[in-house]
């Protein structure tokens, strides 16, 4: 049959197999394909073979897939002989030119053509000062709310406004010293100078000649100088000791509070501009702590209440606790302690700068008829 003569044939390439597939299917469309049955007639057209049905061979089919390829063993790269002599004497080879000097940004490259430039002194003649200003430019007229509108804001040393022409008040801040000033603007490059008559001061507290209160222990207060206490304003609170606060130069009342009940001082101290002051005050006043106990040396009584008062009655302070502690301003008081609706007490004198532990004993009884109290545990 046609069929077996076909297969018989020698292997040919992909190439002849596809024109032999090609050729029979114009045929088979002619003659309307195989016979029914799948028989072959002596005269009809041969079989119809798949291209997927033709044997591959590897060696012989290509399918337009770029086969794997092995990697190529990589040879080592030799590396280039040293130049040679010539009549025994090394190469002088050209240097290589140097590059030509780049010109380095100029530090104003961002600051605005036409801008109003602020800078502040300490004091008239005093240095520049380089850091730690607040600079505030207000609208000299008053919004709807009342207040002078915020223009623009920096920090640090010196300023650069970008802003229209105009009239504006200045304000810089140095700490809490600061200055207020009018800045009639141009629209032209302008730069001004302030002068800050500012100095610094830092304070301490002393209870005793040996060392300085800690700041867990003592707090100040900085008013402003008046006639009248009710006049002075409030320009810096619960500053701790040894801190340099920036004021204004002139004249000021400091309160020094040591503890949280009655020991407060006050002194007036004068801030010179350019220069730190300091200023130690003296406090009159101990820490005391105290306890409720049957004997001198015994265990504390725990659910006792406190209460100090003055020899006169008034009440300084009250506190609950087996351990209360207290700082107190030197002079006499009077220490009554609760325990279990009985009452105990006695008088003691705080002596400036000695800190003492206070017992005091169940036999300090108000009413000594009263029945004995017990443990308290």
């Amino acid at each position: 049959m046609r069929k077996e003569r076909w297969l018989m044939r020698p292997n040919w390439g992909l190439v002849s197999a596809a024109m032999s597939v090609f050729v029979a299917l114009p045929a088979l469309a002619q003659q309307g394909g195989p016979p029914p049955g799948g028989h072959d007639e002596p005269d009809g057209p041969g079989a119809y073979a798949s291209p997927s049905a033709i044997p591959k061979d590897p060696a012989t089919v290509d399918l337009g897939i770029p086969a794997p390829q092995r990697l190529k063993r990589l040879e080592p790269i030799e590396l280039p002989e040293p130049l040679p002599k010539i009549q025994g004497k090394d190469l002088n080879l050209p240097a290589i030119p140097a590059f030509a000097p780049q010109p380095q940004p100029h530090l104003d490259i961002a600051r605005p053509q036409n801008a109003l430039t602020l800078r502040a002194t300490l004091g008239k003649d005093g240095p520049e000062i380089p850091a730690d200003l607040v600079w505030r430019l207000f609208s000299p007229h008053a919004g709807g709310d009342g207040k002078l509108p915020v223009i623009a804001v920096a920090k640090g040393g010196e300023a650069v406004f970008d802003v229209p022409p105009g009239a504006y008040l200045l304000h810089v801040g140095y700490g809490r010293a600061g200055v207020t000033k009018r800045i009639d603007f141009n629209g032209r490059e302008t730069r001004e100078t302030v002068a800050i008559d500012a100095g610094g001061l830092r304070l301490k507290a002393k209870a005793s000649e040996t060392s300085d209160l800690t700041s867990d222990k003592v707090q100040f207060d900085i008013y402003s100088e008046a006639t009248e206490d009710r006049d002075r304003r409030l320009v810096a609170s619960d500053i701790p000791p040894g801190v340099v606060i920036r004021l204004n130069s002139g004249n000021y009342q400091v309160v020094s509070r040591y503890g949280d009940v009655n020991a407060v001082s006050r002194a007036e101290v004068r801030v010179e501009a350019g220069r730190i002051t300091d200023a130690v005050m003296k406090q009159r006043g101990a820490q005391l702590t105290m306890k409720l106990v049957r004997e001198h040396g015994g265990e504390a009584l725990a659910d006792t209440a406190w209460s100090i008062t003055s020899t006169q009655g008034d009440l300084i302070q009250e506190s609950v606790g087996a351990f209360p502690s207290m700082v107190l301003a030197e002079g006499d008081y009077v220490i009554v302690a609760r325990n279990k609706d009985r009452i105990f007490q006695r008088q003691f004198h705080v002596e400036s700068g000695k800190d003492a532990d206070v017992e005091v004993l169940t036999s300090d009884l108000v009413d000594p008829n009263s029945p004995e109290i017990g443990t308290g545990d």
